[in-house]
């Protein structure tokens, strides 16, 4: 027992030598590591290509002809607010993976490594980022092929891009923590989905602010999605998009301020 301690103990001391410039190539390593992941989970790619095509059918044909009388007009409205809502939905994956490696005992395998206690962690979570750029890919070409054009160009699309994304990468530390401290990748997808619907529908995704019943409406507009849906749906539309760029910004820092240290903590004392 005194010798695995040891050799834990000489693998850390090994790992703290490299500083914080080895710690960023092993993180880099990790995360190049989720990417090719990808390869040997086809059903998994096809999960989150998938998913933005089956919510613009959804959304678009069979909702927007009943909520706007005219699914082309609901479709320049929503296709921001689907985007954003597959990207939300895609991040629950990172927690969900993340519960999965630590039951298939993957991350006590890192830990012999002579790498930083948190590179495995933070290398996930950089790898994922793929995952959620490739899902906003491809919505957007969906959206291309059933006529939606953006205002903004290609810059107004490349910022409404890098939004959805900084807001993707603050949100999944939520579902990192959850990640963590739940017993099983079921328990993740119970917890995640019970939060989600709230976070994802219960915004301007689907329906303006101002058409909700009060009560929801308070909930609504304090949503951080909704304030990236907004931001999006301005960039896209190429039009102001100051003061809700400005709020996701404050949300993002508030969630990786918060969320970040609580989850290495909580990674450190669990593997």
């Amino acid at each position: 027992m005194r010798t695995v301690e040891r050799s834990r103990a000489e693998t850390a001391g090994r790992a703290r030598q490299g500083g914080l410039s080895a710690a960023v190539r092993q993180s880099r390593a990790v995360a190049w590591r989720s990417v090719l992941r990808l390869r040997s989970s086809p059903e998994e790619i096809a999960g989150f290509t998938l998913q933005p095509v089956i919510f613009v059918v959804l959304f678009v044909f069979v909702l927007g002809q009943a909520v706007d009388g005219d699914w082309r007009t609901y479709r320049d409205f929503a296709l921001p607010g689907i985007a954003v809502q597959s990207v939300v939905f895609t991040t629950l994956g990172t927690g969900l993976t993340l519960s999965t490696d630590l039951q298939k005992g993957i991350f006590d395998r890192f830990r012999t490594l002579p790498i930083s206690r948190s590179a495995p962690l933070l290398g996930t979570v950089l790898g994922d980022l793929v995952r959620y750029a490739l899902s906003l890919a491809v919505m957007m070409v969906v959206g291309l092929l059933i006529g939606f054009r953006p205002g903004g160009g290609a810059i107004g699309v490349l910022s409404a891009g890098a939004v959805a994304l900084v807001f993707s990468f603050s949100l999944c530390w939520v579902w990192v923590l959850v990640g963590l401290r739940a017993r099983t990748p079921m328990g993740v997808q119970t917890l995640g989905t019970v939060l989600m619907f709230p976070l994802a529908f219960g915004s301007s995704t689907l329906v303006a602010t101002d058409r909700m019943p009060d009560w929801i409406r308070v909930w609504a507009e304090i949503n951080p999605v909704t304030w990236v849906t907004d931001a999006v749906r301005a960039l896209l539309a190429g039009e102001p998009a100051g003061r809700p760029v400005a709020v996701v910004a404050a949300w993002c820092a508030g969630m990786v301020v918060v969320l970040l240290p609580l989850a290495l903590r909580t990674y450190r004392r669990r593997v």
